[in-house]
C-alpha cells in the first residue's frame, strides 16, 4: 500500500513540473489564469478521489483483516503437510501380489507424480482452470475484483476467480463454505502457499485431489490417475488429447460431466452430451491459448470419445465380498494396535479394555480406508475361485426354508434361510489361510461363516480335548481300552449316537473312529482334574467360558458359545504340525504409500502337544477315514494322500463338521442353519447330514487339488517319532499281558509314547478259577446258593476291583463291560455279578413227542437251568439237570410220569410244569413151550428181564448220563464259543440287534 502511494506522489510531482514548464511559455501565460482555475479544481478532485480511494482501500483492508483475524499463522511444514495429506484408497491383493481391488470407501483416489501425467492433461487444466498459473503469486487481482463485483451486483454471469492454488487451499485446508470469510482466508493462504511450494508441487497436488465424478464401477473418484484408469482404463501418462480434455473438463461439474451412473453403467447418449460439450470447450481454450494447433483442435473435436469409455467393472466388494470384508476387518484390528502403540499404549490392552478397542478401531477404520495402503493377503486366487465354485455347485446342502418379513419401506418380502457353509483351508507349517468359503450367498447373509460364526464343534472336539490330552498325560496309548458304558451324574445321562448302544471295553482308536460319546466322556472325566481345556486355550479357542473348563459335555463339543471353523481347523493343524500351534492368519503385510512395510506377519510356534502325541492321535484319526465315520469322504477323493480326520455332529443334527489334514494342509468344513434347526430332514433327497458333510469335504478337497495338486496331493507321509513305539498289552486292562490274558487270546499291540507310558504293570483284569454261571449266553459270577450242577469253573472272570477301577467315579453297570457286541470277543469272561431277584422263576410248559420230552423256556431272566423229575407214584426223583443254554428236551422211558422245573441263580425252583406220562407197552401173548430146545420164552423172558433192567437203568443212569453228556457238551460248547468269539467277535457286532443288549437296570451287585 505504501509503495503504491509513493508511486502516485511521484507521478503528481512530475506532472506538476511539466505544467510549470508549459506555464512559463507565451501560450501558457495566456492560459495561466484559466488553467490555474481548472487545475486547482482538477487537483482538488484528484485529491478527493485519491483520499476516497485510500479510505476505501483502508476500509477494505480493515474488513479483510477482520475476516482473517482468527486464521492462525501456519508454518511452512504445517501447510505443506495439510496440502499434501490427501486421502488415498487402500488396495487389497491376493497372494503373489495379484490385485483384487480397492477397499470400500466414499471416495477412491490413488496418488501419482506430475512426471507420470501426460503434458496434454496439464495444458488442458491450465487452459481451462488457471491461464495465468505460471505468472501469478497465488491470486489474480483482476479475477478477484471481477468475482467480487459479480457477487455484489448479483450478476447472472459468474466467471469465478479461483486459481489452482486457491482451489487447493479450499479442498485441503478450508471448506466449501460460501462466505467472504472463507474467501478471504483462501486468498491469504494461497499467497502464503506460493512461498512454501513450487508451481510443480502445487500443480501435482491439485491433480491428485480434484474430484472427477464416478468411475466404471460407480464409485466416487478423485485424482487424475484414478480418473484415467476409472474412466478410460488407461494410465494418466498415456491419455490422448480428447481424453485429456474430457477429464480436464469434469471438475467444473463432476456429476453432470461424468460418463457413468452410480451403478457403473454408461449414461445414455443424452446424458453423455454435457460432458462431450465440455470437452469441446476445453479444446477450444487450449487452441486459443496456443497449447494445440488448429489442426489438432479440429481432429480432437471430431474424435468419438464414447468409444474409449470403459466397460462397467464390478467392484471388489461385488466380485469378492467375503474377502474384501474379511481383509477390512483384519486390517482394522492390526492398525488399531499399531496406532495404539504409536500413542504409547500397550496393544495388549485393546484385548482387555472394550472402550479402548472401540476408540482405536474407529481411528484404524478411517486410517485403513484413506491412507492408500497396499494390503497383501494370503489367499490364493486360483484356489479360492476353484473351491468357491465347487461349494456353489454342491447339490446336497439341504432344504432352504423361507420366511416373510417387512423391509424398510413397509413392504412384505420373502427371505431365504438356506443351509449355510463355512470352510477354511490352511497351510500347516505357516498358519497361512490359503482359501475359505464364507457362505452360500453374500446377498442373503453377510456373516462370514468360516471366520465369524461360532458354533459347538461336536465330536471334532474329542481328539482335541479327550484323546489328545490323555495320550499326552500318558493315560492311554492308541489302542488302550476305554469304557463305553452308560452313566448318570448330576442329572446328566449321555448316550452314544444309538441311545441303547453300550460297547463296553473297546480300543481307544476304535472308539475314536466310530465317534463313541461315552468313551470320550469317561476318558475326559479321568483327566478333568488336570484342566485339559487349557489345551484349547493354547490352540486359539477364543470364546471359552468358565463352564467349558469343568463341564463333561465339553469333551464332545458341548461348548457354551462355540468355536469358528477357522479356530477348529487351526487346532487340528496342530496335530499335523508335530504338536506346534501356529496361529492362522490372512494378512501377510501392509505397505504404505512410500513403500514402507508398516506391518508384516511373523509366525510364532507354540508347543501344545509333543510330537509323539501328535503322531499317535494322527494315526488314530487315520482310522476315521479307513473304517470310521469318514469313509464316505475317503471314497470320494480323486487322489491319495496321508490323511487323518474327524467328523462331528451336535445335538439334533444342528451342526455337522469334518476336519481333515495331511502333512501339508488342513481343511475344515461346517454345515448348519443360521437360525439353528435340525439338518436331519429331507434325507431321501439330500442324504444324511453326516454323509453330506463327508461329500462336501471331499468336493472341496478335490477342488483344492485341482488348483494345486503338488501342495494338496502331497505324497509325503507323517513321520513317526523314534519314541513312538509299538508295545503289547492286555486288551482288557491296557496293562502288560498276564498269563490269563494270553490264555484268553486278548493280547494286543499298538502305539505308545515311551517317554510317558509303556505298559509295565501286570494285567489284573482276570479273577482266576472263577465260578461262572451262564444266563442267556452270558457268564456271571456264581452265588454261594447257586446249584453246583449249573456252575462252570473252566473259564476266567473279571476282577471286581478291576471292573470298579475301569468304571471310575462315574460308575455304571459292570455287566456292560463285556456285552455281546464287544470287539474284545470275550463271551466266556465275566466280572459281572447278576442282580438276582427274590422270586422263584416262572414255570414252564412240558410236552411229549414219542419218547422225547420237551419244555418251553422260562419267562424269568435269571434261570441257570432246568431239572427233570420222575414223579411216578407221587415221589419226586431227579432224572437230569439241564444247563439253561442247552437243549430243552430229553428222551425218557415208558411207564413213568415226569415234570420240569426251572432253577434260578439263587437255587430257587419254579412251580412244576404240567406232568408228562408215558404209558407202559402192551403185554404180548405167551408162547407155548412146544419145543424144549426153543429158547423163545427164555429169551423173551430174558429179553423182558433185560428190558426191565434197561428200563431201570434208563430211569437211573441213561438220562443222567445223557444229562452229564449234555452238560459236558454244553461246557465244551462254551469253551469253543469263547474261542470263536475271540476270532470272530468283530464280525458278529453288526448282527446283534439292539434289544439283545442286557438290561442296563441291573446293579453292580
Amino acid at each position: 500500500m505504501k509503495e503504491w502511494i509513493q508511486q502516485v506522489y511521484e507521478r503528481i510531482i512530475k506532472l506538476n513540473k511539466q505544467i510549470e514548464s508549459f506555464a512559463s511559455s507565451t501560450r501558457g501565460r495566456r492560459l495561466r489564469i484559466t488553467g490555474d482555475v481548472f487545475w486547482n479544481l482538477a487537483l482538488l478532485l484528484f485529491i478527493f478521489l485519491v483520499t476516497a480511494g485510500i479510505f476505501a482501500l483502508s476500509v477494505g483492508a480493515g474488513y479483510f483483516a477482520s475476516l482473517v483475524k482468527e486464521e492462525p499463522l501456519r508454518s511452512q511444514a504445517e501447510m505443506r503437510e495439510q496440502v499434501l495429506n490427501y486421502e488415498e484408497t487402500s488396495e487389497i491383493y491376493f497372494a503373489d501380489e495379484i490385485y483384487i481391488g480397492k477397499l470400500r470407501t466414499d471416495l477412491e483416489r490413488r496418488e501419482t507424480s506430475l512426471a507420470s501425467v501426460s503434458p496434454l492433461v496439464v495444458n488442458a487444466v491450465l487452459a481451462t482452470e488457471d491461464e495465468y498459473f505460471r505468472e501469478h503469486n497465488g491470486i489474480v487481482p483482476k479475477a478477484v475484483i471481477r468475482g467480487l463485483l459479480q457477487d455484489v451486483t448479483n450478476s447472472s454471469t459468474q466467471t469465478g476467480g479461483s486459481t489452482l492454488t486457491q482451489q487447493l487451499i479450499k479442498n485441503q485446508i478450508l471448506t466449501n463454505e460460501v462466505s467472504y470469510e472463507r474467501k478471504a482466508k483462501e486468498i491469504l493462504l494461497a499467497m502464503r502457499l506460493e512461498h512454501f511450494m513450487t508451481k510443480e508441487e502445487i500443480l501435482e497436488a491439485y491433480l491428485n485431489i480434484i474430484p472427477y465424478g464416478r468411475n466404471s464401477s460407480g464409485n466416487n473418484i478423485a485424482g487424475i490417475a484414478t480418473a484415467a484408469e476409472g474412466i478410460f482404463g488407461v494410465d494418466a501418462s498415456t491419455l490422448n488429447l480428447a481424453q485429456a480434455a474430457y477429464i480436464a473438463g469434469i471438475p467444473q461439474s463432476p456429476y453432470a460431466y461424468t460418463p457413468f451412473k452410480q451403478t457403473g453403467e454408461l449414461k445414455s447418449e443424452e446424458g453423455l452430451q454435457p460432458g462431450i460439450n465440455r470437452m469441446k470447450t476445453v479444446l477450444y481454450r487450449m487452441q486459443e491459448a496456443g497449447y494445440i494447433t488448429e489442426a489438432e483442435y479440429e481432429e480432437a473435436i471430431t474424435y468419438d470419445i464414447t468409444q474409449d469409455f470403459r466397460e462397467p467393472v464390478p467392484r471388489a466388494t461385488d466380485l469378492y465380498p467375503w474377502i474384501t470384508a474379511e481383509i477390512e476387518s483384519r486390517a482394522t484390528k492390526i492398525m488399531a494396535k499399531i496406532l495404539a502403540e504409536r500413542d504409547g499404549i500397550d496393544p495388549e490392552r485393546l484385548d482387555e479394555e472394550e472402550n479402548l478397542m472401540e476408540k482405536y478401531s474407529i481411528l484404524a477404520d478411517r486410517d485403513i480406508r484413506s491412507s492408500g495402503y497396499r494390503i497383501y493377503s494370503t489367499i490364493d486366487k486360483n484356489m479360492y475361485d476353484t473351491m468357491n465354485e465347487a461349494a456353489k455347485n454342491f447339490k446336497y446342502y439341504g432344504h432352504t426354508y423361507t420366511a416373510t418379513t417387512t423391509n424398510e419401506d413397509g413392504e412384505e418380502i420373502e427371505i431365504q434361510m438356506p443351509v449355510q457353509v463355512g470352510s477354511v483351508l490352511m497351510e500347516n507349517s505357516t498358519g497361512r489361510i490359503i482359501s475359505f468359503v464364507g457362505g452360500r450367498d453374500f446377498e442373503i447373509v453377510e456373516l462370514n461363516h468360516a471366520t465369524q460364526a461360532f458354533r459347538p464343534n461336536g465330536s471334532t472336539m474329542k481328539p482335541l480335548l479327550a484323546y489328545g490330552p490323555a495320550v499326552e498325560y500318558g493315560v492311554i496309548g492308541a489302542g488302550s481300552p476305554v469304557v463305553d458304558v452308560k452313566f448318570s451324574i448330576g442329572g446328566y445321562s449321555p448316550s452314544n449316537y444309538f441311545e441303547s448302544e453300550e460297547r463296553g471295553l473297546m480300543p481307544a482308536r476304535e472308539a475314536l473312529a466310530h465317534s463313541q460319546n461315552l468313551t470320550a466322556l469317561r476318558l475326559y472325566d479321568s483327566i478333568l482334574d488336570r484342566k485339559p481345556a487349557t489345551f484349547l486355550e493354547k490352540m486359539g479357542f477364543s470364546k471359552l467360558t468358565d463352564g467349558d473348563y469343568v463341564n463333561l459335555s465339553t469333551a464332545i463339543g458341548g461348548l457354551t458359545v462355540g468355536t469358528s471353523v477357522e479356530e477348529n481347523t487351526n487346532a487340528f493343524a496342530t496335530f499335523a504340525n508335530n504338536g506346534q500351534f501356529i496361529d492362522a492368519y490372512m494378512i501377510d503385510k501392509i505397505v504404505d504409500l512410500d513403500g514402507n512395510v508398516i506391518y508384516e506377519h511373523k509366525a510364532e510356534a507354540a508347543q501344545v502337544f509333543s510330537p509323539e502325541t501328535s503322531y499317535i492321535v494322527t494315526d488314530m484319526m487315520r482310522d476315521v477315514l479307513e473304517y470310521g465315520t469318514g469313509t464316505r469322504a475317503r471314497s470320494m477323493l480323486k487322489f491319495s494322500s496321508d490323511f487323518a480326520a474327524k467328523t462331528g455332529t451336535t445335538q439334533d443334527y444342528k451342526d455337522v463338521w469334518l476336519v481333515g489334514y495331511n502333512p501339508n494342509i488342513t481343511l475344515g468344513v461346517w454345515l448348519g442353519y443360521d437360525q439353528q434347526r435340525t439338518l436331519n430332514t429331507f434325507n431321501t433327497t439330500y442324504f444324511q447330514p453326516s454323509t453330506r458333510v463327508n461329500m462336501l469335504w471331499a468336493s472341496l478337497m478335490n477342488a483344492a487339488y485341482d488348483a494345486n495338486s503338488e501342495l494338496v496331493g502331497t505324497k509325503e507321509r507323517f513321520q513317526r517319532p523314534k519314541d513312538v513305539v509299538s508295545a503289547s498289552f492286555c486288551g482288557m486292562s491296557g496293562l502288560a499281558p498276564s498269563a490269563a490274558c494270553s490264555n484268553a487270546g486278548l493280547v494286543r499291540s499298538d502305539l505308545f509314547n515311551r517317554n510317558v507310558f509303556i505298559p509295565s504293570r501286570i494285567d489284573d483284569s482276570f479273577g482266576s478259577g472263577a465260578s461262572l454261571v451262564e444266563i442267556d449266553g452270558k457268564y456271571y459270577q456264581a452265588l454261594n446258593s447257586t446249584p453246583a450242577e449249573f456252575i462252570s469253573s473252566s473259564g476266567f472272570g473279571l476282577n471286581p476291583t478291576f471292573a470298579k477301577r475301569m468304571l471310575g467315579r462315574l460308575g455304571g453297570d459292570p455287566s456292560k463291560l463285556l456285552p455281546n457286541n464287544s470287539s474284545l470277543g470275550t463271551s466266556s469272561l465275566s466280572g459281572n455279578t447278576f442282580n438276582a431277584d427274590s422270586s422263584a422263576p416262572e414255570a414252564v410248559a412240558a410236552s411229549l413227542a414219542g419218547n422225547t420230552m420237551n419244555w418251553s423256556k422260562s419267562a424269568s431272566n435269571d434261570v441257570v437251568g432246568y431239572r427233570v423229575y420222575n414223579v411216578t407214584g407221587g415221589a419226586r426223583a431227579l432224572v437230569s439237570s439241564i444247563n439253561g443254554s442247552g437243549r430243552r428236551s430229553i428222551t425218557v422211558p415208558d411207564g413213568h410220569s415226569y415234570i420240569v422245573v426251572a432253577v434260578d441263580i439263587t437255587g430257587r425252583e419254579s412251580a412244576p410244569s404240567n406232568p408228562i406220562s408215558i404209558a407202559p407197552p402192551e403185554p404180548t401173548e405167551p408162547v407155548e413151550p412146544s419145543d424144549p430146545n426153543n429158547n423163545g420164552n427164555g429169551n423173551e423172558d430174558g429179553g423182558n428181564g433185560q428190558d426191565n433192567g434197561n428200563d431201570g437203568n434208563g430211569s437211573g443212569n441213561e438220562p443222567t448220563d445223557n444229562g452229564d453228556n449234555d452238560n459236558q457238551n454244553n461246557n465244551n460248547g462254551n469253551g469253543n464259543e469263547s474261542n470263536d468269539s475271540d476270532v470272530n467277535g468283530d464280525n458278529g457286532d453288526g448282527n446283534i440287534s439292539e434289544p439283545e443288549i442286557p438290561d442296563s437296570s441291573q446293579s453292580n451287585e
